[in-house]
């Protein structure tokens, strides 16, 4: 199937994140992962998806120079976007509580983009999902901050901890995308290669 498809390729994840690595794991292709440090900053004027467009292309450019032409290198960014602004990964224990305090009883997006660069060509895809939260107490909240510490998650959480099973009320669209990685849509992108 797809390994066959990309047997030319060297598949690169640049990525940290264990979410992301066993979920390209799962689409039964070898990788290798190696990561550059980036600083993560985008103009102001972004919204939304322009923002993880913006930030997946920038994870891009430190690889440029050491790709060669059979090198595929992913990278990717998500936040969550809630109440017209984008919840990136929480610095400290208040600033966690803070962001799960805003989606408690509440409706946020969560956008995922993926940049598939190449020696010659680069494509950038995106996937969004619609999540909504019941009310949260403060102490449900402090429970899970100081029990998962989900200072590597955009919003301050992860659908597959404890708070997604409890706190997870109606979801539209891919889960996986809401753990940072839309496989189905990187799939038919590599297919096609």
């Amino acid at each position: 199937m797809l390994s066959d498809k990309l047997s030319n390729y060297n598949i690169i994840l640049a990525s940290k994140s264990p979410r992301r690595q066993q979920l390209l794991a799962d689409l039964d292709i070898p990788f290798e992962v190696k990561t550059k440090e980036v600083e993560e900053i985008y103009p102001n004027e972004l919204e939304g998806s322009e923002i993880t467009d913006f930030l997946a292309d920038l994870k891009s450019k430190p690889f440029i120079n050491d790709l060669s032409e059979n090198d595929l290198l992913i990278t990717s960014d998500t936040i969550v976007w809630a109440n017209n602004k984008a919840l990136g990964k929480p610095k400290d224990y208040t600033q966690a509580f803070n962001m799960l305090k805003e989606l408690s009883d509440n409706t946020h997006k969560v956008i995922t983009s993926i940049c598939i660069t190449g020696e010659k060509f680069k494509k950038v895809i995106n996937d969004t999902t619609i999540v909504t939260f019941k009310e949260l107490t403060d102490n449900e909240i402090d429970y899970y901050i100081n029990t998962y510490k989900p200072f590597d998650k955009a919003g301050a959480y992860g659908i597959q901890e404890w708070i997604g099973k409890i706190a997870i009320t109606k979801i539209e669209g891919s889960y996986f995308n809401v753990m940072g990685f839309p496989v189905h849509k990187l799939y038919k992108e590599l297919i096609k290669l």
